[in-house]
């Protein structure tokens, strides 16, 4: 990038269970004008708009927006399953990079329904019908909700291939709450113990317990996205730039192992760090912080191997030894992550982007990570789409 690409503003509301929240116009009008207020900005400063949604009729971004401006900015609508949000940031990033516009609004909003998620259009193939397949396959389980199919038995893979105990993923979800305790935010903040994540009901007998799922959640997040020269013509804030990104999509090898963990994403997740970190010139042991898609304690403990952050197989020595969290390796999802804040689909990568952000700047309050100056995101969307990001904090 001949021009660096910083993000100069970003915002997001609380997150909050379905009903017990503001219709999607005025949750993602909130998140913008905490984008653009913490940026220095206004609406008309902002040149091309990349909106993020998974639940929601055609152009909703455009209702979202024009409670804020109405300034004929183009708006693009983007679903790409649960990495809707940091596809619209990727977007946004690719518009400023390439020189087609200088300063650009990612913004992601969801509005859920309560329980499990479920096929709205029934009259037509699913996007996810060889996942499914693949699932009924290796997995079986048609008692149990699909997306509890694909990532339990991700972890159950794992398990049976290294011995990784169920206590291991408590330990992740128990993790989570602590770290969302210091975060006003997140949406669950009372902290558990490994024991309490445990005695949770039974989902999945020896896989998963209710606790080790994320709620679903609405909400909405936005990021302001500039050119390096912009934002010093502006006076604006630049000190937390994208530094390298990637986003991939699956390969014949997601079938093809008949491996629940590649149904789920790993190697679309490892490919999209190894071109991040090859892009930075870093490499995992390089980060000070991590927000990652803790969709499931599973998932968690799934992606600490496929970003690097530990080898393969090395994923329950890695929770034992505490290297996922304050004083350890790295800290991992210091927000709390989807299992304690949520995960309201197309606002989850807009918000794991302003926790970064905030990280990085040092405005993160108690959930502080010390002197923090690389943070990594990855944002996965099964069906499927992973978007990863390095943000650097720059020298003053």
């Amino acid at each position: 990038m001949p021009d660096s690409v910083c993000i100069a503003g970003v915002g997001m509301t609380a997150f909050a269970k379905p009903g017990a929240h503001e219709p999607y116009p005025d949750m993602a009008a909130h998140a913008v004008r905490a984008a653009l207020a913490d940026a220095g900005l206004v609406y008309g400063d902002i040149q091309q708009a990349y909106v993020g949604y998974v639940y929601g009729d055609s152009t909703a971004g455009q209702r979202a927006l024009y409670g804020v401006g109405m300034s004929g900015i183009p708006v693009i609508n983007v679903n790409n399953n649960c990495s809707t949000g940091s596809t619209a940031l990727f977007l946004a990033r690719q518009a400023v990079a390439s020189g087609a516009a200088e300063c650009v609004l990612a913004l992601g909003f969801e509005h859920m329904s309560p329980g499990a998620l479920g096929t709205v259009f029934k009259d037509r193939p699913s996007p996810f019908d060889r996942f499914d397949e693949a699932t009924a396959e290796l997995v079986g389980r048609d008692d149990i909700p699909l997306a509890l199919r694909y990532f339990g038995g991700a972890g159950l893979a794992h398990m049976q291939q290294y011995g990784t105990k169920l206590e291991t993923f408590a330990a992740i979800r128990a993790k989570a709450s602590r770290h969302a305790a210091h975060n006003p935010l997140a949406l669950l903040r009372k902290v558990l113990t490994t024991e309490d994540v445990m005695a949770a009901p039974m989902m999945w007998e020896g896989v998963m317990t209710r606790l080790m799922a994320c709620p679903p959640t609405c909400g909405a997040a936005a990021a302001v996205v500039c050119s390096e020269s912009f934002a010093h013509r502006r006076g604006l804030d630049a000190s937390v730039r994208i530094r390298a990104q990637a986003m991939t999509t699956d390969t014949a090898i997601t079938f093809e192992a008949r491996d629940m963990r590649e149904v789920v994403g790993f190697s679309m997740a490892r490919e999209a760090a190894r071109q991040v970190y090859e892009q930075g010139g870093v490499g995992p042991q390089d980060l000070d912080v991590v927000e990652l898609h803790d969709c499931f304690a599973h998932n968690e403990l799934l992606t600490y191997e496929s970003l690097g952050l530990c080898p393969l197989g090395g994923a329950e020595r890695f929770v034992a030894n505490g290297d996922n969290t304050y004083g350890g390796a790295v800290v991992t999802n210091p927000s709390g992550g989807l299992l304690s804040k949520g995960h309201p689909l197309g606002a989850t990568g807009l918000a794991q982007c302003t926790e970064l952000v905030q990280q990085l700047r040092g405005q993160a309050g108690q959930r502080q990570v010390p002197n923090a100056r690389l943070g990594l995101q990855h944002n996965l969307g099964l069906g499927g789409a992973c978007v990863v990001t390095l943000y650097e904090r720059l020298s003053a």
